[in-house]
Order: structure tokens, then C-alpha cells, then sequence
């Protein structure tokens, strides 16, 4: 478990609550920062709400909101885990237009709540989630040359849970110069699962070492994934074969990109 673990960030300044949009306005959205993402890899949050607000969206990151539940439904704990999408649907309970995920877990969770919550206001909110990547994919955004190799790897909630597929790819190619390169096979789980590479870690240290081999066959220095449970999983695999590239999140590659207004 702690070979999964990434080199932990600094510590630094909580997202402002409102985030003006910078671009044309187009709506406002609220940004979900998650638990994993929020401590392990919060620059991503920050680049979300950038790029969101650069899109032309007022950006709301409610300070009071819990976990989504997404590990405790995959742990069949699911009078906790209704009580903390209770929790978090209230904390989201305002004039928004979008609810933003950038984590495939909690997202696809996020979009099951009328499966799992009998009241209209889960399903009413259900139909508000969307992944980054669905909502930045139809915007224009102001982005410099990359000349960079990527491979895309499908994170299994985004692909299987939410059926997305497309989208990240199309976002990703927006950058000019970025060549993305295709994995064989790769809608196969790396291994990552949620909770399962805790679980059943001999089942995923197999599938983690098959993702790493597709990646280096691939010959990019730059993996691209949806969900950080992947990017913990894939890093740790390509640490432990000695495989050096960087893995990071899409949104983190658009970032590195954009121009300033």
C-alpha cells in the first residue's frame, strides 16, 4: 500500500470558493475536489478550475463537502456510503449548472446516486455530473505548441462506468504539436480498481506489470489517465520496472499548455 503512494505535495492555498470565468461565460459549475485528488494530487483540482474558468465557467468549490462514497459502494458499506452522497448533494445544493468530477471513481459513483438513493433530488442531480473532459471538450480554449508523445490509457471507470471514451482523446489532441499515441488493449484494467489493487494485490501486480509493458512498447515518455487511483497504479509500476516516463492526469497536460489571457 505504501509503494503506491506518490511523493506527497506541499501543502498550499485552498481553492478560492468562487472562481470567476475568464473566458466568454458560458454557465457555473460546481467543481467536486474529491478525497484522493484533494491531498494526493491537488494540482489537478487547480488546473481543473483553471481551464474551467478559461473555458468561460464561474467555478463553486463548496469548503464543506464530504467524500462522494465512491470507495464505500465498492466496499458494499452502502448505508454509509448513503449517507455521505446525502451529505455531499446538500453540500452542492446551489444554482449550478454542471457538477465537474476529474476523478473517474468518483464520478461514475456520483453519476449512479438515483440507482442507489430513492429521493427525485439524486436523480435530479445525477443528470447534472459530468467528467471534465465531457464539458472542456466542447469549449475553445487558448493553448500553445507541445511537441509531445502521449498515451492514453482508459481508466475503467471512465471507460466502462461512464462509457467516455472519446472525449478525453479529443481534448487531448486540442494541443498543438501532441501526437497521442494509442495503447494496445487499452481499456484493460491496470489494476487499480478502486480498491482492488489493496484487496487482491497479486491479481493487480499482474495487471499492473501487462499496462507497463503496453506503455513502453508504445515508446511515449507521457501517460495520460482520467483517475488517480490509475495514476498512483501505473506510476508505482513503472517506478518498480524501471520504466521512465510521467504519468499524469489530461487536464494537467492542458494546463502546461495554455496561454495566458
Amino acid at each position: 500500500m505504501e509503494a503506491l503512494l506518490p511523493r506527497l505535495p506541499a501543502a498550499g492555498p485552498a481553492l478560492p470558493e468562487v472562481i470567476p470565468a475568464t473566458g466568454a461565460r458560458r454557465g457555473r459549475v460546481g467543481l467536486l475536489t474529491g478525497c484522493v485528488q484533494r491531498f494526493l494530487f491537488p494540482e489537478v483540482n487547480r488546473d481543473t478550475a483553471r481551464l474551467l474558468a478559461a473555458a468561460g465557467y464561474e467555478v463553486v468549490v463548496p469548503r464543506e463537502q464530504p467524500c462522494c462514497g465512491a470507495l464505500h459502494l465498492h466496499a458494499g458499506r452502502l448505508d454509509e456510503f448513503r449517507r455521505m452522497a446525502r451529505d455531499l448533494m446538500a453540500a452542492f445544493a446551489r444554482d449550478l449548472d454542471l457538477i465537474v468530477v476529474n476523478a473517474a471513481g468518483c464520478g461514475s459513483a456520483l453519476k449512479e446516486y438515483a440507482h442507489w438513493l430513492p429521493e427525485d433530488v439524486a436523480a435530479e442531480f445525477a443528470r447534472t455530473v459530468r467528467d471534465v473532459s465531457e464539458v472542456l471538450a466542447e469549449s475553445d480554449l487558448p493553448l500553445r505548441e507541445q511537441r509531445q508523445t502521449v498515451a492514453y490509457h482508459d481508466a475503467c471507470h471512465l471507460a466502462h462506468g461512464q462509457r467516455i471514451r472519446q472525449e478525453p482523446r479529443l481534448l487531448l489532441k486540442k494541443i498543438p504539436g501532441l501526437v497521442l499515441v494509442e495503447l494496445p488493449d487499452a481499456e484493460l484494467c491496470c489494476g487499480s480498481a478502486g480498491v482492488y489493487n489493496l484487496l487482491e494485490p497479486r491479481i493487480a501486480e499482474e495487471l499492473g506489470r501487462r499496462a507497463v509493458e503496453r506503455i513502453r512498447r508504445s515508446g511515449a515518455r507521457l501517460v495520460a489517465s482520467g483517475n488517480p487511483g490509475c495514476l498512483m497504479q501505473l506510476s508505482r509500476h513503472c517506478r518498480a520496472q524501471g520504466l521512465d516516463v510521467e504519468v499524469v492526469h489530461p487536464v494537467s497536460l492542458l494546463a502546461r499548455a495554455m496561454r495566458d489571457p
